[in-house]
């Protein structure tokens, strides 16, 4: 049986043409490029993918087909998929469905056998944009409704993605903390993490109030990551304030870090094409080192690179920066007497697919709570 006709367009009237793969129908999203070569199944069940379009750049995806204990979530978040050369046959003793069955269970519209690589230079030279990917519609009717469709500046999109039940993940061994995590997009590797450093991490829906976080009665609070642009998002921000004028240690992750950056009073922006894949080199100016890190982000937090800020909670100061860009990676919140009381970073220290360079930071969320005791 022959393989349906898809076709891609861009809201500049770029058009590709190619394969279906995965779900045949039409979608609409941002399109985006992520530079992984491996942790395909981690990127398609990351919920900060949730209304884009991503583009793999590597040109052979699905080689491991897909499996059961990878997921990051309960189901693929991203609105459309784009690959070069998808697997033939998977091959993986730990496979249970082919990446195609998958896309195509959940309703995932792809498309392959285009040139990712022209795509991705074209996203790099004019920015993320809008696009649609389609087996019913011609280029040209199929542009207009792209045209048409919500664009991912000014959305607020973590509500659509956070649990809507509060629930804990129970400290592996010995409790030595207990953490409200307000899910905004969370990984299931965020708990994991925290389980494996006796942290009882009870998850929150992203609507929670200071008072449900409070409830808890947590040694800290975490953000987690999720997509939406920080600037259309109020409520969280007004949340974080609260928890940070009573001295409730922090730490956040990805848009975690936004809102971090949001609530001590600084701006944030829109990347032209933002930062995805897993070699992203970032320098901790805490210790001078360098790590290769994960990252999936399109915002990022506009603070001064030297010197630090005043604020209401004490003085903040740009901790990480992305040595390809010198894009701020993270923030940290001392007193007035020089000690760490909140911190966070932009990039992704709990990606399950690596690198794994950036796992320290959980220690020191523990090392944080641990001097607050």
């Amino acid at each position: 049986m022959s393989t349906p006709a898809a076709i891609l367009v861009l809201e500049d009237g770029r058009t590709f043409r190619g394969d279906s793969y995965g779900a045949e129908g039409e979608t609409f999203g941002e399109a985006v490029f992520a530079t992984g070569m491996t942790g395909y199944q981690e990127t398609l069940t990351d919920p900060s993918y949730h209304r884009q379009v991503v583009v793999m750049t590597t040109p052979h995806v699905g080689n491991t087909g897909v499996n059961d204990e990878d997921p990051e979530s309960s189901r693929i978040w991203v609105s459309g998929y784009v690959v070069r050369d998808p697997a033939r046959v998977p091959s993986n003793w730990r496979s249970r469905r082919s990446l195609d069955d998958a896309l195509r269970e959940q309703g995932v519209v792809g498309i392959s056998g285009i040139d990712t690589r022209a795509l991705t230079r074209h996203l790099r030279e004019r920015g993320a944009m809008r696009v649609g990917i389609s087996t019913t519609s011609d280029a040209d009717a199929l542009l207009a409704r792209v045209r048409e469709s919500g664009q991912m500046a000014g959305t607020e999109l973590a509500d659509e993605v956070s649990t809507a039940e509060a629930y804990v993940v129970p400290a592996v061994g010995e409790k030595r903390f207990t953490v409200a995590a307000l899910d905004l997009g969370i990984k299931a590797n965020t708990p994991r993490m925290m389980a494996e450093r006796g942290i009882e991490t009870h998850v929150l829906p992203a609507t929670s109030s200071l008072e449900d976080v409070l409830a808890v009665q947590p040694d800290g609070l975490f953000f987690s990551n999720g997509p939406g642009d920080p600037a259309a998002t109020t409520h969280q921000i007004e949340v974080l304030q609260g928890a940070l004028a009573q001295g409730v240690p922090y730490f956040g992750i990805c848009f975690g870090n936004q809102l971090f950056g949001r609530a001590l009073g600084f701006g944030t922006y829109k990347l032209g094409y933002g930062h995805r894949g897993i070699n992203q080199p970032v320098m901790d100016r805490t210790t001078g080192k360098v790590e290769v890190t994960a990252h999936n982000h399109g915002f990022a937090v506009d603070a001064p690179l030297e010197g630090s800020t005043s604020t209401l909670y004490g003085e903040a100061s740009v901790s990480h920066v992305c040595l390809n860009d010198d894009v701020v990676e993270g923030l940290e919140l001392r007193d007035d007497q020089g000690r760490l009381t909140a911190f966070s970073v932009q990039y992704h220290p709990e990606a399950a697919a690596g690198p794994h360079d950036a796992a320290y930071l959980f220690d020191r969320f523990c090392d944080l709570m641990g001097e607050k005791l």
